[in-house]
């Protein structure tokens, strides 16, 4: 039988629930009938500096918005995104492996999918970015979170087979002691990413949980250990959660405090599993990402990162204070774009994150720009619906605890 969600979540309230509708509605806009994926930044143009993020759909932009549009009701564009990372999962242009990539072209999904580019004038050829056309371990654990969502609400098995796929994918990168962050490159000379990411591990812990629940493949309790373990090593007493590893694999005790980092831990697992209490890491993000109604990529504080804001609007009420999340919300909602609806990445012309465009250090600086950005829009959805995209929507955490892992 399938279950199909009719109306918002019974939790939101309906000023919640009013904004959190207007912004789905904003999305669906740039949805296709047909399966397809959302771009990322719908105001990119030719004429300025996002020209390389023209139609590009990131898949963990896409994930997160079909998860937006569960919390809002709306299946059928859940679907639509849902189907579309099926499709791409299957018939790649070059991989067989059941990946998918970074990004894919904007609109709807084609076979073999299309993966964005531009055409270089000055070598009179076409290119595409290699971030894009890569594969990164947090991204593909995203999409399998998605189609597990998507799965719960309607229980349409293919959903569920691409997510067993995908987590299968994963499982090459199981060192037993977490997991490695993917491959870099263009085909047919993609490389192994030698470094660890926090983010990434708590990704995969979600997904080896959740699969755990739905069948007895011993694969998944493995894989959760190895990645659940690495989250609780990386953190630090009065520093929170490093980012991860350096390539060489030593902890990277130097990069920072990272928002997401240390927000993650506390929507994928239950609280009396982590190293750590949530005062502990509410006083350090508040001395360190804090600024002006909202968080910070990092602990530069030099702009308002719309996203983070709202991840941590959803933290702050899952610990009940209702108040500190409204504050931050406003924030994101302040901050949206009259032409497309969407909220904007940031409240400055741009912030730095201290880290590249490439997994090797290569490609530039990676920013954020005060562009619309499906991302944050997705992310002030789930907040505003209390809808945590690590767990399954009747209240159970994906992750319980690492007792079995001892």
């Amino acid at each position: 039988m399938t279950c199909i969600a009719t109306e918002l979540p019974a939790y939101a309230d309906s000023q919640a629930a009013k904004a959190a509708k207007k912004l789905c509605e904003s999305m669906t806009k740039y949805q296709v009938a047909a399966g397809g994926l959302i771009p990322s930044y719908p105001a990119a143009s030719d004429s300025d500096a996002s020209f390389a993020l023209k139609n590009v759909a990131f898949v963990y932009d896409n994930a997160l918005a079909s998860m937006a549009f569960l919390a809002c009701g709306d299946v059928g564009a859940a679907k639509r995104i849902g189907d579309a990372l099926v499709v791409a999962q299957n018939s790649d242009r070059f991989y067989k492996d059941g990946r998918l990539r970074n990004a894919y072209l904007a609109g709807e999904m084609s076979t073999p999918p299309k993966l964005p580019g531009w055409w270089n004038k000055s070598s009179n050829s076409w290119q595409e970015d290699e971030y894009q056309a890569s594969t990164a371990v947090g991204n593909v654990a995203w999409a399998a979170l998605a189609l597990l969502q998507i799965y719960d609400v309607t229980n349409e098995e293919r959903y569920l087979a691409s997510a067993r796929s995908l987590g299968l994918w994963i499982s090459q990168f199981d060192t037993a002691t977490g997991i490695t962050g993917g491959f870099s490159g263009f085909e047919p000379n993609a490389q192994r990413i030698p470094w660890k990411s926090t983010e990434h591990n708590i990704d995969t812990a979600a997904v080896a949980k959740w699969l755990t629940k739905l069948d007895s493949n011993p694969q998944w309790p493995r894989l959760y250990c190895s990645s659940s373990v690495f989250v609780g090593s990386m953190y630090r007493d009065g520093k929170g959660y490093l980012i991860g590893t350096t390539p060489d694999d030593k902890p990277n005790s130097n990069a920072g405090v990272y928002l997401d980092a240390q927000l993650w831990p506390f929507l994928a697992f239950e609280a009396d599993a982590l190293p750590t209490r949530w005062s502990n890491i509410r006083a350090i993000i508040d001395s360190t990402n804090a600024i002006d109604g909202g968080f910070d990529f990092n602990d530069d504080r030099d702009g308002v990162w719309m996203e983070g804001t709202a991840q941590a609007a959803l933290v702050f009420k899952i610990f009940d204070d209702g108040e500190r999340a409204q504050t931050l919300l406003n924030t994101a909602l302040v901050n949206k774009d009259a032409s497309t609806g969407f909220i904007l990445a940031t409240d400055k012309p741009h912030i730095s994150t201290k880290l590249t465009v490439g997994a090797d250090g290569s490609g530039g600086d990676f920013n954020y720009y005060r562009w619309p950005h499906l991302g944050a829009t997705a992310w002030t959805v789930l907040a505003l619906t209390n809808f945590n995209p690590f767990t399954d929507q009747r209240g159970h955490h994906a992750v319980r605890d690492r007792k079995q892992c001892s």
